[in-house]
């Protein structure tokens, strides 16, 4: 297929934006605010993750691309941008199963690539598992056991399974196959120069748990029966995705022809991180690939993950109890630590969602209903923004399926993009997401204690501040919570300053004993908006934002 004919090259627009030279009126932007947030969403997706500048501010995403109507599409994207509103472009990315343009899929990038190329956007391309043509291809299937990248079973059968014990080569091959189609290649064209690039695999396909390392032969034989301990099988699982998800991952790079676009580009799985139900039973490490001084590989096989901080539809947890995203996410904090030590660079990212499933039985937000709770916008982004004072990510990407529309789901979006918009408005908001450091509460546990590693007992996993409507200890995971807050802190006693956030889910509440430890105990309102407080140790006066 030949590509369409090429009219303008958006190269020499995207540099005569960088010079700052005004745009014409045709291309829109001409010295209002979608200039300046350009430059921020460009500014902040290019930092460092530490650095004189601290931690970037963050960016907006989502996981639904916008391929129906009335949804979030490339189009949306931009007028919101040039509203705006600091959102990272993101755009579907279908697998290259010998891909035509059968559905306009030209005209759903055009336009908005080009003026992401216009402004000099970082973009971003939302995709199903990289890995999965590895085990829909028949030919791959069908190949020997020294050279099949599937789980080949002791009795020789093959499982559409990946498996971390398989040859490289069929990872590197697949991997070009996604970034060699007809689509990059114009992407490249019509955007030669872009800042940042991220492949975000929702990372979802099959694949050979740890504790399952001895139901592909090819372990039994490389192993012998002394390696077949739970420790040793995620040793080496761990060790094979490593090695496998880099070579998926070099051969996509491999695959594109820009240089600029080998580069900067990001791979990013979604959960790709350690489990946040860390401590929640004992059962947990059976699931995971934690082997001793590393919580998760996953850290050194992607350069990013996008971890789920979900009410989830199928389990029990909500945004008000022990079991919620609030207390498990506490657990990412020193997982956090951990993984930039292993690659300084790694992108991490909340995926956010309230569990909303509409017409299904599961729906999250009829659960609350039926125990009388008004579920509102500004709740879920007061649940959000403690997710993302607690750890701080490069981005936060709203779930919403691939049919919804905006309809039902846009006011939710807008809550969690205001909450974002405002820590580049509010000065002392800016100050203390770059500089301020998370306050641990000291005097208590994390109420999930079941199976700690010994080399993680003494990380602090506790950062709820105690207040005067706290439950009696111990918590159950059934236990509510009416209040999460959450401090950062800058400066040194007695100069210290804290910011105070606090989350209410259920209701408003005025005049509640709130402890800063180390300091003293404060007065202070909470709703289920959230709220901010501003206090200043040598002025003695608390201020809320």
């Amino acid at each position: 297929m030949g590509l369409p004919d090429r009219l303008l090259t958006f190269s020499s627009i995207s540099t005569v934006f960088c010079l700052g030279i005004v745009l014409s009126p045709a291309l829109g932007w001409c010295g209002d605010v979608g200039l300046q947030v350009a430059a921020e969403i460009r500014a902040e997706s290019t930092l460092p993750n530490s650095g004189p500048k601290g931690h970037p501010l963050p960016l907006v995403g989502s996981w639904n691309t916008g391929t129906v109507a009335n949804s979030y599409g490339p189009d949306y994207q931009i007028r919101m941008i040039e509203q705006g509103h600091h959102l990272l472009p993101w755009f579907q990315l279908d697998a290259p199963y010998g891909w035509k343009d059968v559905n306009n899929t030209f005209g759903y990038y055009r336009k908005a690539v080009q003026r992401c190329a216009e402004l000099g956007l970082p973009i971003s391309f939302i995709s199903s598992q990289w890995e999965k043509l590895l085990s829909d291809d028949k030919k791959i299937l069908g190949l020997s056991v020294a050279l099949n990248p599937n789980v080949v079973k002791p009795n020789g059968a093959v499982a559409a399974v990946v498996s971390p014990f398989g040859p490289l080569g069929p990872w590197s091959d697949t991997g070009r196959r996604w970034t060699q189609s007809e689509a990059i290649k114009q992407l490249q064209y019509w955007y030669p120069n872009p800042p940042k690039v991220l492949f975000i695999s929702n990372n979802e396909h099959p694949r050979l748990a740890g504790k399952d390392a001895s139901a592909d032969q090819r372990y039994l034989t490389k192993s012998g029966n002394q390696y077949t301990d739970d420790e040793a099988k995620r040793q080496a699982v761990g060790q094979g995705w490593i090695e496998r998800y880099r070579a998926l991952q070099n051969g996509m790079r491999d695959g594109l022809g820009n240089q600029t676009w080998k580069n900067n580009a990001f791979f990013v799985g979604y959960d790709a991180f350690g489990d946040p139900a860390f401590g929640r039973w004992g059962g947990w490490v059976e699931g995971s690939l934690y082997i001793p001084n590393r919580i998760s590989p996953w850290p050194l096989a992607w350069d990013g993950g996008s971890v789920s901080y979900y009410v989830h539809d199928w389990n029990p947890s909500t945004d008000y109890t022990v079991w919620s995203p609030q207390i498990e996410a506490m657990n990412w904090v020193f997982m956090l630590e951990e993984a930039y030590r292993f690659n300084p660079s790694f992108w991490f990212e909340l995926s956010v969602w309230d569990g909303a499933q509409p017409n299904s039985p599961t729906d999250k937000r009829a659960f609350y209903a039926t125990h009388g709770q008004p579920y509102s916008p500004q709740r879920y982004a007061g649940m959000v923004k403690f997710g993302l004072w607690l750890l701080r990510p490069r981005s936060v990407r709203e779930y919403r399926g691939s049919t919804e529309t905006l309809n039902n789901t846009e006011d939710y979006f807008r809550g969690i993009v205001s909450a974002v918009d405002e820590l580049y408005r509010n000065p002392v908001l800016t100050k203390f997401w770059r500089h301020g450091s998370l306050l641990p509460n000291t005097q208590l546990q994390h109420p999930y204690q079941q199976a700690i590693p010994p080399e993680y007992v003494a990380k602090q996993r506790w950062f709820l501040l105690d207040t005067s409507l706290d439950p009696k200890r111990p918590w159950t995971l059934e236990v509510e919570i009416p209040i999460f807050s959450i401090a950062l802190v800058m400066g040194k006693d007695p100069h210290r300053e804290w910011l105070v956030y606090l989350f209410s889910p259920l209701r408003e509440y005025s005049g509640i004993n709130v402890n800063i430890p180390q300091y003293r105990t404060l007065s202070l309102d909470s709703s289920p908006s959230g709220t901010y407080y501003l206090v200043n140790e040598s002025l003695n006066t608390v201020k809320r934002l």
